[in-house]
This record gives structure tokens, sequence and C-alpha cells, in this order.
């Protein structure tokens, strides 16, 4: 197995780990309730799930039906 014939500097380590850190998650806002959410993902808002700025689960209506 080939090994290094010198240590590479701490300078050429830095310069190649530069590009090695967590992107920043893109966040968009939502049209229908003006909520930040992940972009292409559902997310929950006053107990609905929202996707594309529609209703896609609705955990409200329940609750409501068994109080009264």
């Amino acid at each position: 197995m080939a090994h290094p014939k010198r240590r590479q500097s701490s300078t050429r380590r830095d310069k190649r780990r530069t590009h090695d850190k967590a992107p920043m998650p893109t966040l968009t806002v939502c049209s229908a309730t003006g909520e930040a959410h992940l972009m292409h993902r559902a997310y929950w808002h006053e107990g609905k799930m929202y996707y594309k700025g529609k209703v896609v689960i609705d955990n409200s209506a329940p609750a409501e039906a068994a109080e009264a």
C-alpha cells in the first residue's frame, strides 16, 4: 500500500476542507398559510397537514366532532 512521502501541511488540509460543510436548508413560504417550511415537504399548521398549499390531512375535524 502506498504511503505519503511528506506530511500534508495544515494549510493544504484546511483548503480541502473548506467545502465540507452542511448547506443551509432551503425554506419557502406557503401561499395559503404564510408558514415557512422546507421545500417539497408536507408540514403541520394548526392541526392540518399542508402540501403544495392544499390540506392533505385534517386532524382538527375529528377533535371537534368528539367534543360535541
